[in-house]
């Protein structure tokens, strides 16, 4: 057994090396969604393919890659056929049969396998990169129903044998994108990053030795398993039961269930979600492995996060999906827009563990948020957005997440298993034909409670550009994000073309397929912001003062919602009339 001293420094020598991976997909990629928007993600695995350390990027990406590795290495590639100077490309989500591979078509995993210098494998350096585009019916998201319409299927294939790129492999790639030269550079830089992780993992074997650093590896699962069980116990053995609604506007026949039975016994938890509703002829499906990675995530929530995140953590868990359900679908259906399902998972999650474990848990948050867009202008864009002469652009746009029992939640913020950052306004304005008019948060809504949500975000942009084609994806349009344990719930998302023009039109659906722009439109984003924790009346003055002050919460609102009486002018509490209104709100609330 290694000394605790030697684990950490090797754990975090791993982890070092994950990071680095990340870091130089966003330092080297050339499309916006990631070197602005960090969207992609990468890992290190043991020859076994047993996840060592993971860059903290997107959530939903990390665990799928341990699945897409064990499907490469069990039904594609043995280690045998492995050669130093190989990489192996997929973006197949049912990759050998079942739905273990990528999330959707536009991630794109490569897999290089490392070699010692006596050609051992020792190691695989994996990353995940979203790329723009890869085919499909539209550059942006349409509402799919079978996943040739999502673009060019690639099986698991080596890019690279023995260090000599596969050529014909290559072209096929690039003459399947409208946007060859984004593509290429960030395939570039995924091979940088694969690399990058290969040298990294081969110095820290020169350094320290390959017995060494497997006999730490072997420690480091064992101690993250052990953490992980520690915490399990703490929960109370027992059934703890849950469901959520997705398309809760009725939208191509919603609303559609998610359940979710949550068994603890002892240390080991199983989350089994049989009584899901099944598959759609949608893009909200979820794989099996993005299922395992919501799950897996909402696990790491809701545990020590100090706990070194590598497959030791995942041993005591156990995912049942039913295959043919929205949460493990099968070939062919349409999985895009997979997301949909995902963030409900985690608040599915945290909706069952708040029966076991209330001072752990958080409310509802505002789910998925996505906008994209293409249109043309070659008058003030001439490079024109290469093939098509269409340049595109999209945001995955924050909201507000939920409340927890000690906190309040954070307001314009990706939330849950997304976690990419806003792309700064210049630099979507740069690179296509629009004007960003407003990004503010949206005053009064928040989910109230002793704490409150974060805030909805209001954000609107101008087209200006010519033959616009627009998608659109969000969640709690109509069922808004509920609050925990007497918080109430938040705001709820909202869409609308033109807003305040004579042809506005508010859009029906919280998602649906392309939408056609004119030149001058504009598209307004009113996200969902979260649920509150606990009755707002016993929510600090002092808190409400604050929000107050700063423009987010109305005089109007702390009164009738919180009971709190604020001078106008000096913006201090009436500390009198604020009990006597709390006292007067909670004897009408008692006598309804």
């Amino acid at each position: 057994m290694s000394n605790a001293i030697l684990l950490e420094v090797i754990n975090n020598a791993l982890r070092s090396v994950a990071e680095q991976m990340s870091a130089t997909m966003v330092r080297s990629s050339y499309s916006t969604i990631v070197k602005e928007m960090m969207d992609c993600s990468s890992a290190v695995f043991d020859s076994q393919g047993r996840l060592l350390a993971e860059g903290a990027n997107v959530p939903i990406h990390l665990n799928c890659l341990g699945p897409c590795l064990n499907t490469v290495l069990t039904k594609y590639f043995s280690r045998e056929d492995m050669n130093p100077g190989d990489l192996i490309l997929t973006n197949h989500p049912y990759a050998g049969g079942e739905s273990l591979g990528s999330h959707h078509t536009k991630d794109l995993i490569m897999i290089a396998p490392v070699f010692s210098d006596e050609e051992a494998l020792i190691a695989f350096s994996v990353t995940m990169l979203h790329h723009k585009d890869v085919g499909g019916v539209w550059t942006g998201d349409s509402w799919t129903v079978e996943i040739w319409q999502e673009g060019f299927l690639m099986e698991p294939v080596k890019l690279y044998d023995k260090g000599v790129r596969n050529e014909a492999l290559w072209n096929v790639i690039l003459n399947n994108t409208r946007n060859p030269r984004d593509m290429k550079g960030d395939l570039m830089a995924q091979i940088s990053a694969c690399n990058i992780g290969s040298k990294g993992f081969r110095q820290i074997v020169k350094k320290y030795g390959l017995d060494m650093v497997n006999a730490v590896v072997e420690d480091l699962l064992s101690y993250s398993e052990r953490l992980t069980r520690n915490e399990i116990r703490r929960i109370k053995d027992g059934r703890y039961e849950h469901e959520e609604k997705i398309l809760d506007d009725g939208f191509q026949g919603g609303p559609y269930t998610l359940k979710l039975i949550v068994i603890v016994e002892g240390d080991n938890i199983t989350f089994d979600y049989t009584g899901t509703d099944k598959q759609i002829r949608g893009p909200i499906n979820s794989p099996l492995s993005a299922t395992i990675s919501a799950t897996y995530y909402t696990m790491r929530c809701i545990t020590n996060a100090h706990i070194p995140s590598n497959q030791g953590c995942h041993r005591p868990i156990t995912v049942v999906a039913p295959e043919g359900t929205l949460v493990n679908c099968t070939m062919p259906i349409g999985c895009f827009q997979r997301m949909v399902t995902d963030h409900i998972l985690v608040d599915l999650i945290m909706g069952a563990m708040a029966q076991a474990i209330p001072d752990k848990v958080m409310a509802d948050s505002c789910g998925t948020n996505y906008d994209f867009c293409s249109g043309t202008n070659l008058d003030t864009h001439p490079r024109g957005g290469e093939v098509n002469h269409r340049q595109y652009w999209g945001e995955i746009v924050p909201g507000g997440l939920g409340a927890r029992p000690h906190s309040d939640g954070v307001s314009i913020m990706s939330c849950h298993v997304t976690n990419c950052p806003i792309p700064p306004l210049e630099a979507q304005e740069i690179e296509a034909p629009m004007l960003f008019i407003e990004r503010s948060i949206l005053p009064d809504s928040e989910g109230a409670g002793k704490f409150r949500s974060g805030f909805a975000q209001r954000r609107k942009w101008q087209l200006l550009g010519y033959d616009g084609i627009f998608s659109h994806v969000s969640q709690k349009s109509k069922i808004p994000p509920q609050g925990i344990f007497g918080g109430l719930p938040g705001e709820t998302s909202q869409w609308i073309i033109n807003e305040g023009k004579k042809n506005e039109q508010v859009l029906e659906y919280a998602m649906g397929d392309v939408i056609f722009l004119n030149y001058g439109d504009t598209v307004t984003c009113i996200t969902a912001s979260g649920g509150g924790c606990g009755n707002p009346f016993e929510r600090d003055p002092e808190k409400v003062r604050e929000d107050v002050e700063m423009g987010l919460v109305s005089f109007e609102r702390a009164k009738k919602i919180y009971g709190v009486v604020i001078n106008p002018e000096t913006y201090e509490v009436d500390v009198k009339e604020t009990a006597n209104s709390r006292k007067m709100q909670a004897a009408t609330i008692n006598q309804q």
